[in-house]
């Protein structure tokens, strides 16, 4: 009896390995990498070209502003020694005024530039979705993933993507 029972579970491994290699041969698996399609796809770089054109502008207007404060600043050190107590405490009212201005015109370019980045990102991931999903269904993957700790080469996709959304209309 106990000689049968351990030839069943014999019989139950072998089949259970054959099965199991039977199924990884038919998964094919593939994976992405999100960073180098937004670092590298003509999409994601016209996404930055725009955004650079967009708030070019407004970065000038930022450091001459900072120019500003910087010189202005300079000149109330310098000139300090020689002034009067009131001219001394308006000056330094002035001083602290255009430094908010600048601080608050900072943040305010830096949140709408982010907020710009984010949306233009998101359409290329979409789009880059959108390409994933039909190589998927063309050449049968079972699973694309795109973050991992390891993967190997022979599973990356990311070029066929990035060719994909390159010649993508």
């Amino acid at each position: 009896m106990t000689r049968l029972w351990g030839a069943r579970w014999v019989l139950a491994a072998v089949f259970t390995a054959a099965t199991t290699a039977a199924l990884a041969q038919d998964f094919k698996i593939g994976y992405v990498s999100i960073d180098r399609i937004l670092r590298d796809s003509n999409a994601a770089k016209a996404a930055q070209s725009r955004l650079e054109q967009e708030f070019s502008r407004r970065s000038s207007e930022i450091d001459a502003l900072g120019n500003q404060l910087r010189q202005a600043s300079e000149k109330f050190e310098k000139d300090a020694p020689t002034l009067s107590e009131s001219q001394r405490a308006s000056r330094q009212r002035q001083l602290a005024e255009l430094e908010r201005d600048f601080q608050r015109r900072r943040r305010e370019f830096q949140e709408d530039l982010a907020q710009r980045r984010n949306e233009e990102l998101q359409q290329v991931i979409e789009r880059a979705n959108r390409v994933i999903k039909q190589i998927a269904e063309s050449e049968k993957y079972d699973l694309i993933l795109q973050e991992a700790v390891y993967i190997a080469p022979r599973h990356d996709i990311t070029d066929k993507v990035i060719s994909g959304l390159n010649n993508a209309k």
